[in-house]
């Protein structure tokens, strides 16, 4: 596939499309209960400090790779490192993001089912139970499946149709809308009664909650919401032209995801507060929050559509990317059809998601090593395979990956002082791996 066909036509529609890779359900929907479940205000602090001092980095390393190369995850490692050890990383990335996708795509399906109810006013209703909804709908194995199946139909259309027609166009128009309706909510949620303690929940540090598996989850957090460690951004940015500044296209992605985070969070833990809820509800505790921050605003089931539409469009756009990566993996190097291949990818996903959406009925009972299949395939990559993975991309950026190239990618597009490369090179080089591997073997008792 020759790549000039196929590029972002604007600075903007890339990064806005990273966003859009990288916020998705990282941010609205697992980042508030990941919080809820550990510690709160020092979690976020920590989750901050991981995305600036190690998220950046890595961000701007996968877009160095991928525009240097303009190749796709897997062809770009084997295109810097011929016949090396090192070439495996694109392929650690492309089966991460199936894994990844195969029980992302089932919180879709969940999102997608809110989606439908609400437009005819099923969701908010007078004397509603939501947590009891919400175990209703993922409780039925049936509905799950089916929402499971249209949003993996979903992604499958659109990354057929490619870069600059399908995903750009789509989120060039969507994304502004939804920050401008999150802003809406947290207007209204930091007004309930008793709303003031869900914000210094949040936003009030208390260190001694922290145990070493609460830091491990905030860097896995922290890479989960920005779409790094699995060479998605890699293939994004093979995409992108020479005058794009990539350390600022990844701080502005960046910023985006922590204001995103900073919004879901006010939007979140005030009610939860508020209505009496538990904050460590865990996966569910979006789709009980919104619901009943919803039903107390004037025309509330008009915005809560209007929202679940534009939260639908966030889950997709990080899917997109997901789907991107393994697409683009078999279409580089073989004229293969796109949508023949986006089609076969999404059949495979759909038939692996299958488990995990039955995590929450016909198969609850079912652990491995303690967890659900749903909870296991998160656990997984969120917290060995995109850590791990951003461990490979330091070390083949610090100390493999030809330094010209790198230099050379770096200062495209801005006139940053000379300073500014070597402080990043050398985060990613020393700074970056030895605290991955500090807070890994911390997580496992051994510091």
């Amino acid at each position: 596939m020759d790549k000039k066909k196929d590029q972002w036509s604007t600075k903007l529609g890339f990064i806005l499309s990273s966003a859009g890779a990288a916020i998705g359900l990282g941010a609205i929907w697992k980042f508030p209960y990941m919080t809820g479940m550990n510690g709160g205000g020092a979690f976020f602090l920590l989750f901050i400090a991981f995305t600036i001092l190690i998220g950046l980095p890595l961000l701007i390393a996968e877009f160095i790779i991928g525009r240097g190369t303009q190749k796709e995850a897997v062809s770009a490692y084997q295109s810097l490192s011929p016949k090396s050890p090192w070439s495996f990383i694109g392929h650690w990335g492309v089966v991460g993001a199936f894994i990844l996708m195969s029980f992302y795509s089932v919180v879709g399906g969940w999102v997608l089912i809110y989606s439908a109810l609400s437009i005819p006013g099923m969701i908010i209703q007078d004397n509603a139970n939501y947590p009891e909804l919400f175990a209703t709908i993922t409780g039925n194995p049936l509905i799950t499946i089916l929402g499971l199946a249209l949003f993996v139909i979903i992604n499958i259309i659109v990354v057929s149709f490619g870069i600059k027609d399908g995903i750009e166009k789509s989120s060039k128009l969507l994304m502004p809308l939804l920050f401008v309706f999150f802003i809406v909510i947290v207007i209204r949620s930091v007004t309930f009664e008793g709303a003031m303690e869900g914000i210094r929940f949040f936003l009030q540090p208390d260190f001694s909650k922290l145990t070493a598996e609460n830091v491990l989850y905030a860097l896995g957090q922290a890479f989960f919401s920005l779409a790094v460690g699995i060479s998605v951004m890699v293939t994004y940015s093979s995409y992108l032209k020479k005058d794009v500044s990539l350390p600022a296209a990844a701080g502005s992605v960046g910023l985006m995801n922590i204001f995103v985070s900073l919004l879901a969070g006010l939007a979140i833990f005030p009610v939860v507060f508020a209505f009496g809820l538990e904050p460590a509800e865990g996966p569910g505790l979006l789709f009980i929050v919104l619901p009943e921050a919803f039903a107390q605003m004037p025309f509330g089931e008009v915005f809560l559509s209007l929202f679940l539409l534009l939260f639908l469009f966030a889950v997709l756009t990080s899917s997109f990317s997901m789907l991107e990566i393994i697409t683009s993996a078999f279409t580089e190097k073989k004229e293969r059809s796109r949508k023949k291949v986006s089609l076969i990818a999404g059949i495979v996903i759909f038939i692996a998601g299958i488990p995990a959406a039955l995590s929450s009925n016909l198969l609850a009972d079912f652990k491995i090593f303690g967890l659900t299949v749903f909870d296991a395939s998160d656990f997984l990559v969120s917290n060995i395979m995109l850590p791990a993975g951003c461990l490979f991309i330091a070390l083949f950026i610090g100390f493999k990956m030809d330094k010209t190239l790198i230099k050379q990618e770096f200062s495209y597009g801005h006139h940053l002082p000379g300073s500014t490369y070597q402080i990043w090179f050398q985060l990613m080089r020393w700074v970056v791996p030895v605290t991955i591997i500090i807070v890994f073997l911390s997580s496992l008792g051994v510091l």
